[in-house]
């Protein structure tokens, strides 16, 4: 059996930091694991036409969010031995998913592996955006001390109205680690919490155009499907409070690219943060890149060295469960016997 593992290349640091499990060079940590089953482990960053003449022997591909390789119906075709599609972390919108359920391909991923790592991320992006952070930071690397204009670009975070838009996983890690900071937090998701739930996390729900106008701070933490792609276009980001901050850790497809330019340069909105981009990686291009008071991150909350352990340890149990003839962990599970079976991708937000 061949399992092919399409990863991020790590350079240098592999080789300086073997904890860097996610990428190719490291290979998850499984090269051992699945020789000594018997099956070949061919890893590697290509994501065009290399990967291309490895998909008519590969019986298991695995991916991650972060260098993702794209699977849809046309490399499908090319791939008649494909019994099993993994995504090293959470998010699986890089594969097909109709495509894999229709050809009877099981889907999976390692649920919670990276919930506490982007969970930390948004609230340190929220600091940096409120506080003004990049721009203290640049000007002190440039060798200036220009307190004024930076000053007055930066508040408390502390009273501030927040609002989580997808109140998950993550969505609820992020409330609770907003508690100390004092904000008032509302959220909207497709499924109202408890009334224990919201008074545990401190949040109150709203509706989406209750929201948007209420809060100074906007997190996404939803996943993309059919009814979040492009959820903020102009519309919304318009529907936002003027000079307020909008973080998304979730998919960049969720808000539109040059709508939100558009929005910072007229400063509707007083900054963006995130580190996910569409398409991934980003080109050197990208408006996001270069417009103005943003925090942007390549693709990496979700992948810290802890997440790294976690998503390696979740996809050798899913391949060792797989050359078993066993059926994987159901919380991994988006879909198996052709049918979408995980809530998160089959709900209309």
């Amino acid at each position: 059996m061949k399992v092919v593992a399409v990863l991020y290349p790590g350079g240098k640091a592999a080789k300086d930091v073997p904890e860097l499990l996610g990428c190719a060079e490291n290979a998850l940590g499984l090269r051992e694991f699945v020789e000594s089953r018997g099956h070949e482990l061919v890893s590697t960053s290509e994501r065009g036409a290399k990967l291309d003449r490895l998909l008519p022997t590969a019986e298991v591909l695995i991916a991650t969010p972060f260098w993702p390789a794209y699977i849809g119906p046309e490399r499908l075709a090319k791939a008649p031995n494909l019994r099993l599609l993994l995504t090293a972390g959470v998010g699986s919108d890089h594969f097909d998913l109709k495509a894999a359920a229709g050809r009877g391909i099981t889907v999976a991923e390692i649920t919670g592996s990276n919930v506490v790592s982007v969970a930390e991320h948004v609230v340190m992006q929220i600091l940096a955006l409120v506080r003004n952070y990049i721009p203290a930071y640049l000007d002190v690397v440039r060798g200036g001390w220009n307190i004024g204009p930076i000053a007055a670009r930066s508040h408390d975070l502390e009273d501030k109205v927040v609002g989580i838009v997808g109140m998950g996983r993550i969505g609820q890690r992020v409330a609770l680690r907003l508690r100390p900071f004092g904000v008032r937090v509302f959220y909207y998701d497709n499924r109202r919490l408890s009334t224990v739930e919201e008074e545990v996390l401190g949040a109150k729900y709203l509706s989406l155009d209750q929201l948007l106008p209420a809060c100074e701070v906007v997190s996404i933490n939803a996943p993309l499907t059919p009814a979040t792609d492009h959820l903020f276009n102009r519309e919304r980001l318009r529907q936002m409070k003027r000079g307020a901050y909008l973080v998304n850790t979730a998919r960049g497809r969720i808000v539109d690219t040059r709508a939100l330019v558009e929005v910072l340069k007229s400063g509707h909105l007083a900054g963006y943060a995130g580190d996910v981009w569409f398409p991934q990686p980003a080109p050197p291009n990208h408006p996001w890149r270069k417009m103005p008071h943003h925090a942007m991150t390549p693709h990496v909350s979700g992948t810290t060295l802890e997440a790294q352990k976690r998503y390696a340890d979740g996809i050798r149990d899913c391949l060792e469960r797989h050359f078993d003839g066993r059926p994987l962990d159901r919380d991994f599970l988006i879909a198996e016997g052709g049918k979408i079976v995980s809530p998160s991708y089959s709900y209309a937000f």
